[in-house]
C-alpha cells in the first residue's frame, strides 16, 4: 500500500496508509486471524463503494494474492466490490445476504464466514473513520448505529462491544440492540439508509 501512494493520500486521521494500519491493528485486536487482519490493511486497495481512489487496479487481483494470500485477497475484493447502497439494508434479516458487485453489477450470495468478515472490516473501518472525523460522525453514526445493531449476530462480541461503547450515543429508539441509556432529550436523528459516503 505504501508503494501504490497510500502514505500520501489524505484521509481521516492523517492518511490513507495511517487509516489501513489501524484497522488491522483494530481487528487484531478483536481477535481477527492473520488473514482477516491483512484484509483490513489492504481493504482499499481497489477503492471502495465511498472512497474512489483505487491503488491497485480490480484487474490485478492476482498480483495482490500472491502477496496477501488468497484468502485475504478474496474478503479485500468483497469489501471493495460492495454497493453499500443495496448491500447494507440487507445486512441482519436473518436471511442469506445477497451481495451486489458494484464493478459488474452481478448479485451473488457469500457464504456466511465471508459476510462475518466483511462485516468485522466494515465495523473496523468506520469506527476509525468516525473516531477521526467529528463531522462525519454526526452525519453517518445514525446510520451505522442501525446497521451494527441489525447485524450485531454476524459480529464478534469484541466488535460490538466496540460498536456499542462507540455508536451508542447515535441509538433514537429503545428496541433492543446496540445502544447506551441516555436522558430523553438527547436525541439524535440521522439518515435511514446507510451511508455510501463512508470510507
Amino acid at each position: 500500500m505504501r508503494t501504490r501512494g497510500a502514505a500520501g493520500m489524505p484521509h481521516p486521521g492523517g492518511t490513507l496508509l495511517e487509516h489501513l494500519v489501524r484497522v488491522a491493528h483494530l481487528l487484531g485486536e478483536w481477535g481477527a486471524g492473520p488473514d482477516l487482519q491483512a484484509a483490513g490493511m489492504c481493504h482499499a486497495a481497489y477503492g471502495t463503494d465511498g472512497f474512489d481512489q483505487a491503488l491497485v487496479d480490480v484487474t490485478g487481483r492476482a498480483a495482490l494474492a500472491e502477496l496477501i494470500g488468497e484468502r485475504a485477497e478474496a474478503l479485500v475484493h468483497l469489501y471493495a466490490s460492495c454497493d453499500r447502497g443495496v448491500v447494507h439494508p440487507r445486512l441482519g434479516g436473518g436471511q442469506p445476504v445477497v451481495f451486489r458487485d458494484r464493478f459488474t453489477g452481478r448479485e451473488h450470495t457469500p457464504p456466511e464466514p465471508d459476510v462475518r468478515a466483511f462485516l468485522e472490516i466494515t465495523a473496523a473501518n468506520e469506527l476509525d473513520v468516525l473516531a477521526h472525523d467529528a463531522d462525519l460522525a454526526d452525519r453517518y453514526g445514525p446510520a451505522l448505529h442501525g446497521l451494527f445493531t441489525r447485524s450485531r449476530d454476524l459480529l464478534s462480541a469484541a466488535a460490538r462491544d466496540a460498536c456499542a461503547q462507540r455508536l451508542g450515543r447515535y441509538a433514537f429508539d429503545t428496541g433492543p440492540g446496540i445502544r447506551e441509556r441516555r436522558s430523553s432529550g438527547d436525541v439524535r436523528r440521522g439518515p435511514a439508509t446507510s451511508p455510501r459516503g463512508m470510507r
